[in-house]
């Protein structure tokens, strides 16, 4: 056969099965190779005689026909390894009959011809490779690492060449491997080598595709900043995407979902890569000028619900504010603080609850900077929050009502005293402190992008961990955490305590209600 050779032999581990084993493997790829000398390795160190192995067939497992084919994969320990092989050749069925009356026969010189066998270079001893099995088996791991690493940067390969691909569901599917395969794996060499590429696909399918291909590629263009870090190549990629981001954000014909996704995007990249002031006061002057128009709606009709648009960029540049120079915020307070608390009386309790986050964040901006900051109609803006806080009127819905209590107490106690409720993240053997605004508003934006990868980015990415202040990624091995893990009961105590106390902090805001004690 054409690009395979025939690896055949006598299988005596166990003495079941007395057949002929077979299989074509493509030599072609460097991982066939490899693995089917590993197969032969392992079966002469658990053979320990010199005789030589079968091979297993394709997806781990013998071709034989009965229990005596698996019997002898087991009695070799091979189960598991894989084989990309073209076609199995098909092996009789073996029963007792069978075996009683066909002969064994004999491994012979003229089976071993060029056409029919594969070539080993050489084979160590079988009593040197017993004497070693801690060695041994750290090779085999090794080897076997190597191979799951080589499987998965060639499906990453795929996905980035189905980008190009015409059929839109294919670029789709492969947009979302590799948003997937961003958030939960650090890979930083893969995407250096590749980066020009994948901000072409990602610029490609911005402009050509749909509204759900348009949003999948500007996660991944976010997410592409992210495994890049602060550094000059997502620096580039960041100005390569702007202009786009940029059309698609003022294009009031493209649907608001892609315009949603652009803002949030643009304002990650720009977080990420951003090293000059003019181009982060440029992206804050791109998201500002969308938000801003509910000023002008809210101060003409109250109770106006805003375009979902607007409490997306909103939030945007609230995220951008967090790494905004002191240069550019005294404009910042003059404009804003005087024009945000009218979005409180808005219809939609995102746009209340965003406008209250990003006055909290402002207030606690102006007194790290200014120390002797204060702000005219405090009266009026807390007697609003108050309202808010305690909101419980039953044309909302009960869960806006829920949201809209728990967000609104945490605003007033910044602006009122300034003080912040910190929370606890845990991840691994480390926890991080939420301790005020800037960070929040950041770790929810991470947060949201990066899904259930938050953890392990915070644990193993050198940026995310400097964003949070948490130092370089720990080393730990398997032993140091499985120590440290917390077992069932002492996270149960430990909620319980959290929700006791946390109730009792909240009963300090809730409405007092009549005194039964005056009716008995």
């Amino acid at each position: 056969m054409r690009g395979g050779a025939m690896v055949s032999g006598w299988c005596s581990c166990c003495g079941g099965c007395q057949a002929r084993f077979g299989s074509l493997v493509d030599y072609n790829s460097r991982r066939a190779a490899r693995q089917t000398a590993l197969i032969l390795w392992r079966g002469w160190e658990t053979m320990g005689r010199r005789e030589r192995p079968h091979v297993v067939l394709a997806k781990g497992r013998c071709s034989a026909v009965g229990v005596a084919g698996n019997t002898c994969v087991r009695g070799l320990g091979i189960c598991g390894v894989n084989i990309v092989g073209r076609k199995n050749v098909p092996v009789p069925d073996i029963s007792k009959a069978g075996r009683q009356q066909r002969a064994v026969q004999p491994f012979s010189d003229e089976d071993a011809s060029v056409e029919t066998m594969s070539h080993c270079s050489s084979f160590s001893d079988p009593t040197s490779l017993a004497d070693d099995g801690t060695e041994t088996d750290q090779t085999v791991e090794d080897l076997d690492e190597e191979t799951s690493q080589e499987d998965y940067d060639y499906k990453l390969r795929g996905f980035i060449d189905s980008t190009f691909d015409k059929s839109a569901k294919i670029r789709l599917l492969a947009l979302e491997g590799l948003k997937s395969a961003f958030a939960s794996k650090l890979l930083y060499d893969f995407i250096l080598e590749r980066r020009v590429t994948l901000t072409d696909s990602i610029e490609r399918c911005l402009k050509k595709g749909k509204s759900e291909e348009q949003c999948v590629a500007a996660q991944v263009a976010s997410l592409l900043c992210i495994q890049l870090g602060s550094s000059i190549e997502s620096e580039e990629v960041f100005k390569s995407l702007r202009p786009i981001f940029k059309t698609i954000l003022t294009d009031k014909s493209v649907c608001v979902q892609t315009r949603r996704a652009c803002a949030t995007n643009l304002a990650i990249c720009c977080y990420v890569a951003a090293d000059d002031i003019e181009d982060l006061h440029l992206t804050m002057t791109y998201l500002e000028s969308i938000f801003t128009a509910s000023y002008q709606k809210q101060d003409k009709t109250i109770g106006v619900s805003p375009a979902p648009l607007d409490i997306s960029t909103l939030a945007a540049w609230t995220l951008l504010l967090t790494i905004c120079p002191a240069s550019l915020m005294k404009k910042i307070f003059e404009i804003h603080l005087t024009k945000l608390p009218c979005l409180l009386s808005c219809g939609d309790v995102d746009m209340r609850i965003a406008a209250g986050e990003t006055l909290a964040l402002l207030f606690e901006l102006s007194r790290d900077i200014y120390d002797d900051f204060e702000y005219e109609d405090m009266e009026l803006l807390c007697c609003k929050l108050k309202g808010l806080a305690t909101d419980g009127n039953k044309y909302r819905a009960k869960t806006d009502r829920k949201k809209q209590r728990s967000v609104f107490r945490d605003v007033l106690k910044t602006i009122e005293d300034g003080d912040f409720d910190p929370e606890t993240i845990t991840f691994g053997p480390e926890c991080m402190y939420i301790d005020s605004w800037v960070k929040k508003r950041t770790y929810e934006t991470f947060k949201e992008l990066l899904a259930s990868g938050i953890r392990f980015h915070l644990q193993a990415n050198e940026f995310v961990r400097s964003v949070f202040e948490l130092g370089p990624p720990l080393l730990l091995d398997a032993a140091t955490l499985k120590a440290t893990k917390t077992s069932r009961v002492e996270r149960h105590f430990y909620n319980s305590a959290v929700c006791k106390a946390r109730t009792k902090a909240r009963n300090k805001f809730r409405d007092k209600r009549a005194d039964i004690g005056e009716y008995i």
